[in-house]
C-alpha cells in the first residue's frame, strides 16, 4: 500500500440554534443543537507512513496542533486501535475551515480523517460504527461526518437527520484570535450562576422554517445561548454582529463558541453586499461568502486502494 492516498472532503457548521441546559456532574452541558453544514471545506489526505504524523497548510495552519491532540491524529488512532492496527499514517489537512472559530474545525479533520483512514485500511465500517466512534472523539465530530442538518442532544452527540427545503446563503465574519470553547462555556457558567437554566428544546419554528426553506421565516428563530458568553469575552463582536445587521443581513449571531459571526441573508446577493460591508468596516479579518446545506464528509480521490 505504499502507493495508496484517500482524500477526504469535509464541511464547516453553523448552529442556527444552540441551546445550552445547566451544567452536569460530569461538567458537560445537556444542548439541542441544530447543526446546519455550510460550504467551507478542510480536506484531508491520508498515506501510509512509516509512523503517524501530521501536517497542515492553508488558512490559519500555524495554528493547528500537529502532535496526539489534534483530532485527526486521535481519530486515526481510534480507529487503528479498534481493529488491531499500527496506526502508521501520515495525515494532512489542507485547512480552510477558520481555527477555533466556532465553526468545528477541528471537528471536521477528525471526522474526515476518520473516514479517510477507514477507507485508505479497507476495514468497510458503517456509518453506525463510525458515528460512535465520532462521538467518543467530542461532541460535534459525530455532525461533521453526517453533515446536511441535524438536530443534535445530549451534549450534542445524538444526531437527528432533519430536512431543509431551499438553500440558505450566509456570510461568516472572521475574527482575529480564537475563543476557547471550555472558556466560553465556563462564562455560560459563570453568568447563569443562581439562575434557573431550562431545559435545552428545540424550536419548533426553527424546524419548520429549515424544512419550508425560507430564510425570512429562519431568521428570527436563529439563537445561541453561548452568544452573550462570547461577547462577554470578546465585546467587539457586538460591532460586528451590529454592521451585518445594518447592512441588510436578515439576522446575525455568534457561530457556536466564537468568535465567528455568522449572518443570514436573502439571497446571494444579498451575502456579497453584507460581506464588503464587513471588510470595509475592519471589525473582522476576513468574510466567507456560503451557503447551506452541504454534504457531510466524503471521499474525494483515492488511489492504490484494495
Amino acid at each position: 500500500m505504499s502507493g495508496s492516498e484517500v482524500t477526504v472532503r469535509v464541511p464547516a457548521k453553523v448552529n442556527v440554534q444552540l441551546a445550552v441546559g445547566a451544567a452536569r456532574p460530569d461538567g458537560f452541558h445537556d444542548l439541542a443543537n441544530v447543526f446546519l453544514a455550510v460550504g467551507l471545506y478542510d480536506e484531508i489526505t491520508v498515506t501510509p507512513a512509516d509512523e503517524l504524523r501530521v501536517t497542515c497548510a492553508g488558512t490559519d495552519a500555524h495554528q493547528v496542533p500537529l502532535d496526539t491532540t489534534n483530532l485527526a491524529a486521535r481519530a486515526a488512532l481510534a480507529l487503528a486501535e479498534r481493529h488491531g492496527i499500527d496506526p502508521r499514517v501520515h495525515i494532512h489537512i489542507d485547512k480552510d475551515i477558520p481555527v477555533a472559530g466556532g465553526m468545528a474545525g477541528g471537528s471536521a479533520d477528525g471526522a474526515g480523517a476518520l473516514l479517510a483512514c477507514d477507507a485508505l485500511w479497507s476495514l468497510g465500517s458503517s456509518e453506525a460504527e463510525l458515528l460512535a466512534i465520532c462521538a467518543e472523539l467530542g461532541s460535534d465530530v459525530p455532525f461533521s461526518l453526517l453533515g446536511g442538518a441535524a438536530l443534535g442532544v445530549g451534549r450534542g452527540e445524538r444526531l437527528t437527520p432533519l430536512d431543509v427545503g431551499g438553500t440558505f446563503h450566509w456570510v461568516f465574519a472572521v475574527a482575529d484570535g480564537g475563543l476557547s470553547t471550555p472558556a466560553v462555556y465556563a462564562e455560560f457558567d459563570r453568568l447563569t450562576s443562581g439562575t434557573d437554566v431550562p431545559p435545552p428544546t428545540a424550536d419548533p419554528a426553527l424546524l419548520t422554517a429549515l424544512r419550508t426553506g425560507d430564510p425570512t421565516a429562519l431568521a428570527p428563530t436563529l439563537t445561541n445561548d453561548l452568544q452573550p458568553a462570547a461577547l462577554s469575552l470578546r465585546p467587539s463582536l457586538a460591532t460586528t454582529l451590529t454592521t451585518g445587521t445594518s447592512a441588510g443581513a436578515l439576522a446575525a449571531l455568534v457561530s457556536g463558541s466564537g468568535p465567528t459571526t455568522a449572518f443570514l441573508t436573502k439571497d446571494e446577493e444579498s451575502a456579497t453586499t453584507v460581506a464588503d460591508a464587513l471588510l470595509t468596516s475592519g471589525n473582522c479579518r476576513t468574510a466567507r461568502v456560503t451557503s447551506s446545506p452541504a454534504a457531510g464528509a466524503r471521499v474525494v480521490s483515492s488511489q492504490g486502494i484494495g
